[in-house]
């Protein structure tokens, strides 16, 4: 049989190719694992799931293979070459500088500020389905076109001209480059400089760029410095969209605090934006932040993972999951949630629930789990706790990670 053909099969047909390679009746093979001839037999038909890491490695140990050929490691491709292709894509877009330098290509066809806007949101939408290959595809056009238009137009260009380089920031930390993410933020900081609400907005990407790097403090005290100038005087006067970006910038402050390990202060904080979400109603996505209650009580579910506090973290999780609001999330801000929660079930040595976790996450996000690192990394991890079931060894070895 091919390879091919082989790694396409179940794994108790696997098994079965095996055994008959070997030459080994079910009997025989069933007496060498210590089970009995009729639990060889439902394995083989796929009547009986190989359900724990442990007994594989019993199986190929008898078969006298590697693990990985069970579970047809050499069959299933990785998306790592992708991600970095992509990634290197707009590094390529963030360094031309076509409309500084005067190069040809700043003076192709300008696109009207409208049709901008509507790419720019399609990238947004393209972000929250966390269809990243896809974006990183749309990106590098979409930079060139906002970077001509906003030039034409710098007044009526320059909201989607920020709107693109915090997708393009939002998009570098995803995949694991905040070095060049940062030199994406910083452009939009710039763009954004003298209006104060687009400033709020860009510095929610900030917060994000600068933790990535490292920079917790000076994350912090920049996320503070933008809420509070966007901060109503009344906040029940205040209107939703305001508040969506003071409570963001908040719990990105909060994040950077737990990043520091002070507890207090990111409590303090994420008290003060659940303040405002209750007058921010969940399902509403103001300037792209999915602020409300739910995303409140998500946030504190990721502090309390960087505290180390893991049955806060996951009493946090349970509350949020239950709120209607929890399915109005976008798609990448519920499987960012979950692996945070993958996470903290691993801190608490339940690798069973932290697997569970990031099987619902390569179902309603793949890309979440096939192209980001720290997904990636965390999927390694559990992968490798013997007492891990078998669609997680699967998994790790489908993205070239068992």
């Amino acid at each position: 049989m091919s390879a091919n053909r082989l790694d396409a099969l179940p794994v108790g047909r696997r098994v079965a190719y095996w055994r008959g390679r070997r030459k080994l009746s079910q009997q025989v093979f069933a007496d060498r694992l210590g089970k009995s001839k009729s639990w060889v037999d439902k394995v083989e038909r796929g009547v009986r799931t190989l359900d724990k890491v442990t007994t594989l490695h019993e199986i190929a140990a008898v078969l006298r293979i590697d693990t990985a050929v069970l579970l047809a490691r050499d069959g299933q491709p990785t998306e790592t070459s992708e991600r970095g292709e992509g990634v290197e894509q707009v590094r390529a877009a963030l360094s031309r500088y076509e409309v500084p330098l005067d190069r040809p290509a700043a003076h192709r066809s300008i696109l009207p500020v409208d049709q901008v806007a509507r790419q720019v949101a399609h990238a947004w939408t393209t972000f929250q389905h966390a269809r990243y290959p896809q974006l990183t595809d749309l990106l590098p056009d979409l930079l060139a076109e906002a970077e001509r238009t906003h030039s034409d137009a710098p007044i009526a260009g320059r909201v989607p001209l920020v709107e693109t380089y915090r997708i393009t920031a939002a998009l570098l930390v995803k995949l694991g480059d905040p070095d060049l993410a940062w030199l994406a933020v910083d452009r939009a900081m710039n763009a954004a400089t003298g209006d104060p609400v687009l400033v709020a907005a860009a510095a929610v990407q900030l917060g994000q760029v600068l933790r990535a790097c490292g920079q917790a403090r000076v994350a912090k005290s920049a996320m503070l410095a933008a809420a509070y100038r966007v901060a109503p005087p009344v906040i029940e006067f205040g209107l939703p969209p305001a508040l969506s970006l003071c409570g963001t910038l908040l719990v990105q402050a909060a994040l950077a605090a737990a990043s520091q390990g002070d507890a207090r202060t990111a409590d303090d904080l994420l008290d003060e934006a659940a303040v405002l979400a209750a007058h921010v109603n969940d399902g509403h996505d103001h300037y792209r932040t999915g602020f409300g209650a739910t995303a409140v009580d998500l946030a504190r579910t990721a502090v309390a993972v960087e505290l180390g506090d893991v049955r806060n973290a996951v009493t946090w999780h349970e509350t949020a999951v239950r709120r209607d609001g929890w399915r109005r999330l976008a798609t990448e801000h519920r499987a960012a949630h979950l692996v945070d929660t993958a996470r903290a079930y691993l801190h608490a040595d339940d690798p069973i629930n932290a697997g569970r976790l990031l099987i619902d996450v390569d179902r309603i996000a793949p890309a979440e789990m096939r192209q980001r690192p720290a997904a990636r990394d965390l999927l390694a991890q559990i992968a490798r706790d013997p007492r891990t079931p078998t669609t997680i060894t699967e998994l790790a070895v489908t993205l070239g990670l068992g």
